[in-house]
């Protein structure tokens, strides 16, 4: 059974960066589409980015593009997102998911880390 990790959240500064961390155990996490999803008291978990299996590129929520960044270490089981730019509305738990496709709907995704807080303030 395929189980995740996150890690890297943490207090930072307006215009901070932080690298979250989603590390797997069980199985490879090759074999699936990681995406990365936060959530703020009150609302629903909100789409950040998502990595496929394939070569073709991430998909990003508008809200990051061009600050955040996904990566995938098949060798360490481990996917990252890097956070640049952050801003006071980042902030919010941020959790990785994984299934076999990015679905459009988070609660599509099968396999859920327990979420890493990330806290933009000055």
């Amino acid at each position: 059974q395929l189980q995740l990790v996150e890690s890297g959240g943490g207090l930072v500064q307006p215009g901070g960066s932080l690298r979250l961390s989603c590390v797997a155990s069980g199985q490879s996490l090759s074999r699936y589409a990681v995406g990365w999803f936060r959530q703020v008291p009150g609302k629903g978990r909100e789409a950040v980015s998502c990595k496929d299996r394939s070569a073709e590129g991430p998909n990003y929520a508008d809200s990051v593009k061009g600050r955040f960044t996904i990566t995938r270490d098949n060798a360490k089981n481990t996917v990252y997102l890097q956070m640049n730019s952050l801003k006071p509305e980042d902030t919010a738990v941020y959790y990785c998911a994984a299934d076999d496709y990015c679905w459009p709907r988070p609660d599509s995704f099968g396999s859920w880390g327990q979420g890493t807080q990330v806290t933009v303030s000055s």
